[in-house]
């Protein structure tokens, strides 16, 4: 579910959509406005997927949460 294989492509697998967030995150939004935005982009991503996305995206010290704000750490 994280890593795409042969029975996942990439877009269905949280480490694709992880790109799209961080495609996605061009200023420090919130949880909410940012999920506004890849909702509409993205038919298939539901709100699980998306924080678990940003969570395989926080363990791996791509993206920091400070005070109710997203920001990109890279």
């Amino acid at each position: 579910m994280i890593l795409p294989d042969k029975n996942m492509s990439l877009s269905n697998s949280l480490l694709g959509l992880g790109a799209v967030i961080l495609e996605n995150l061009h200023s420090n939004q919130t949880v909410s406005s940012l999920w506004e935005k890849i909702s509409n982009q993205d038919s298939y991503c539901t709100f699980e997927k998306y924080c678990l996305s940003l969570d395989v995206l926080f363990a791996i010290n791509l993206i920091r949460y400070n005070n109710g704000v997203i920001i990109k750490s890279i």
